[in-house]
């Protein structure tokens, strides 16, 4: 396990902000590693992020078990006072847990992780929250129909329209790489009709807007790939460059967006082009994120864009042969951690555009 590395908030010092940001963190699927990644994760809360509160949601039986497993004293982390600012919400498993073994009578105790940390965000009770990975298959089978955490928060905010955005910094890299998309969870063969002229302008209208909020870049430069092969080879390998991601760009570039391209998505990736950018958007999931995740593996988030409230994650999945082992990898949260941080401490200390 990985141990929290020092971020920038602790250089600072608590007196730099007026006042906590409080931070819930989701545990996510009780079979998984969320449970003890939380608390390799807070075992150095109070010396990384001394201007931070967090509220821990899960069972509390489970996170100490877990804790213990994984060596962090966690009597001692969430005990009051001590310079401690950790504390669990206990909410109840709804059948005994093992380890790795995925129980679907548990599946609406996740959710119930998820609509806590969802209502107190929007209640203003939270200033962000950090989700560790859940299980689909398992809320699904519970008799919940569920595609993924970015789409429930979007129902459950009442926001129209949500963006998924990786970020990370991988070895030799010299600043964040953050990839957006503009389809999420569909099937291959649905992504060309869900791409639309509005529904483009309104994605990067989004990304363009919380990276100025959230991130502080002034005049965020936003690369767009292509869908087809080559971007289409000027309607050769498809139409869709032509008829939908161009006329797009250019009424996102009249209402005063950088938004450039469409690039061909084999070529889009390399430094010549993203030092220069600050996100990249592309078409589906499949195109965008797996060169995120080979570059950036174990360090990079998932931010979603376009909510109400602040919303960080891990960059993977439940790893279920890991759970209770002690061999995963902290890094992921640790990160999300530090992003729901530092954009909570933005929101508070700098004037957010309406």
């Amino acid at each position: 396990m990985n141990a929290p590395a020092t971020s920038s908030s602790a250089t600072r010092g608590p007196q730099s902000v007026p006042q906590l940001v409080r931070i819930a963190i989701t545990t996510g699927e009780p079979a998984g590693v969320g449970p003890e990644l939380t608390a390799v994760a807070l075992a150095g809360a109070a010396a990384h992020w001394p201007d931070a509160e967090f509220v821990v949601l899960g069972d509390a039986d489970l996170l100490a078990a877990r804790a213990a497993a994984v060596n962090v004293d966690w009597a001692a982390l969430c005990t009051i006072g001590a310079g401690s600012r950790v504390r669990v919400e206990h909410v109840p498993l709804a059948a005994p847990v093992q380890a790795g073994k995925l129980d679907a009578a548990n599946g609406r105790y996740v959710l119930a992780l998820l609509d806590r940390a969802i209502d107190g965000a929007m209640a203003q009770t939270f200033d962000a929250i950090v989700t560790a990975p859940l299980q689909k298959s398992t809320i699904n089978d519970a008799g919940v129909p569920f595609t993924g955490h970015t789409e429930y928060l979007a129902e459950r905010t009442h926001t129209p329209r949500v963006v998924m955005m990786l970020a990370g910094t991988g070895p030799g890299m010299t600043r964040p790489l953050r990839v957006a998309l503009a389809t999420t969870h569909l099937p291959l063969k649905d992504v060309p009709a869900a791409l639309t002229i509005d529904s483009l302008v309104e994605t990067l209208r989004i990304i363009d807007h919380d990276l100025r909020r959230h991130f502080g870049v002034p005049q965020p430069r936003i690369l767009v790939t292509g869908l087809n092969p080559h971007a289409g080879e000027n309607g050769y390998l498809g139409r869709e460059e032509i008829d939908t991601i161009s006329p797009a760009l250019k009424a996102a570039v009249a209402a005063g967006i950088d938004a450039r391209g469409p690039y061909p998505a084999d070529t889009l990736f390399q430094p010549r082009y993203l030092n220069e950018a600050d996100c990249v958007l592309a078409m589906f999931h499949d195109q965008g994120l797996p060169v995120l995740k080979y570059a950036t593996f174990g360090e990079g988030i998932n931010v979603t864009l376009g909510l109400p409230i602040i919303r960080t994650s891990v960059d993977h999945g439940t790893a279920l042969d890991l759970a209770g082992t002690g061999r995963a990898d902290a890094g992921s949260l640790i990160a999300a951690v530090d992003a729901a941080v530092s954009m909570a401490r933005f929101r508070h200390t700098r004037a957010a555009p309406p």
